[in-house]
C-alpha cells in the first residue's frame, strides 16, 4: 500500500461520518470529510484520494451521480453506503462505477475488511513502476508464453510513452498491461475501474478456463478463488454487473462475443487463447 494514503468521506449524518473518519484514520488514512455531494466532488478532485466512501441519500445530489462525476477524473476505489437494501439500487450503484456496496447499519470490521480486499487491487496511478524492473508474474497454466517483441501498446490516443517494452497479455486486439493498468481494445485506451481490471486480468490469465461466478465473486473480495466462502446471490449480481460494464466499455457483444464469453450455468471466460508478450519463457 501507499505510504499516505488519502481517503475522502461524503456522507451527511454526523454521526456514521464520524465512525467512518475514526475507522480510518484508525487505518493510516488522511481523511478528508464532507457533507454532500457538491463538495465531496470537489474534495475528490482537489486531493486525490485512493479510497472514497459515498452515502447515496446525499442532501443535493444522490450518490449515484456522485460516483458518476469523480468517475470522469479518479480510479480511486469507491464505496458506495446506503440504508436501501433493494438488489436494484445495488446494480445502479455499480453500474455508476462503484468497487462495492455496503448497506446500512454495517459492522466496522465488516467495511474495514472490504477496504483492505480493495485496496489490494492495482490502481492506474499506482502502476507506474517500469515494466522492466517489476517482479515477473506467473503466467497461466496452457497460456502461451511469446518473448518480447517489439512495439507495444499502439501510438494512437491513450498509449503509455516507454511501455513498448512491457509485459501484456493480449488477444486479437485486446491487450492488458498489467504493470502499468493500462488496456487498449484496437488501440483504443479503455478507462476501467480497479474492480472491472481485477476482472479482465483474471479472466486472460485464465485463458480458456471457466471461472464461476462465485470464485470471480471470492477474487474481488480478495479470498482464495476457491476458498469456499460463502457467495450469495447477490454477490453473483453483483459480478454480473460488473462484467456487464466492462462489456460495454471494450464495445463487446454478449451475443457474439469476440473477448468476453458466457458460459451459461457455469461462469465466464475468453472467447480465445491470449498470449502473454514480453514474459521470459520457464527456464530462461
Amino acid at each position: 500500500m501507499e505510504d499516505h494514503r488519502i481517503a475522502v468521506v461524503i456522507e451527511d449524518d454526523d454521526d456514521i461520518r464520524g465512525l467512518i473518519v475514526a475507522l480510518l484514520g484508525q487505518s493510516g488514512f488522511e481523511v478528508i470529510a464532507t457533507s454532500n455531494g457538491t463538495d465531496g466532488v470537489t474534495a475528490a478532485r482537489e486531493f486525490d484520494p485512493v479510497l472514497i466512501t459515498v452515502d447515496l441519500g446525499l442532501p443535493d445530489i444522490d450518490g449515484y451521480e456522485v460516483t458518476r462525476r469523480v468517475r470522469q477524473f479518479t480510479d480511486a476505489y469507491v464505496v458506495m453506503l446506503t440504508a436501501r437494501t433493494e438488489e436494484i439500487d445495488t446494480l445502479i450503484g455499480l453500474d455508476a462505477g462503484a468497487d462495492d456496496y455496503l448497506t446500512k447499519p454495517f459492522r466496522p470490521r465488516v467495511l474495514r475488511a472490504r477496504i483492505q480486499a480493495m485496496m489490494r487491487r492495482p490502481r492506474a496511478s499506482q502502476a507506474s513502476v517500469p515494466a522492466s524492473s517489476a517482479t515477473p508474474a506467473t503466467p497461466a497454466p496452457g497460456v502461451p508464453v511469446v518473448p518480447a517483441a517489439a512495439g507495444g501498446p499502439s501510438s494512437g490516443p491513450g498509449s503509455v510513452p516507454g511501455a513498448d517494452a512491457g509485459r501484456r497479455l493480449n488477444l486479437e486486439g485486446l491487450e492488458l498491461f498489467p504493470d502499468l493498468h493500462l488496456v487498449e481494445a484496437e488501440g483504443r485506451a479503455i478507462s476501467l475501474t480497479p474492480t472491472e481490471f481485477l476482472l479482465l486480468e483474471t479472466l486472460m490469465r485464465s485463458g480458456r478456463v471457466v471461472r464461476s461466478k462465485a470464485e470471480l465473486s471470492r477474487i474481488i473480495r480478495g479470498d482464495e478463488p476457491d476458498h469456499g466462502n460463502y457467495v450469495s446471490a447477490a454477490d453473483e449480481r453483483t459480478v454480473e454487473v460488473h462484467l456487464g460494464n466492462l462489456r460495454r466499455k471494450l464495445g463487446d457483444s454478449p451475443k457474439s462475443p469476440r473477448w468476453v464469453q458466457t458460459v451459461r450455468g457455469v461462469g465466464y471466460r475468453m472467447a480465445g487463447s491470449p498470449q502473454l508478450l514480453g514474459w521470459q519463457p520457464s527456464g530462461r
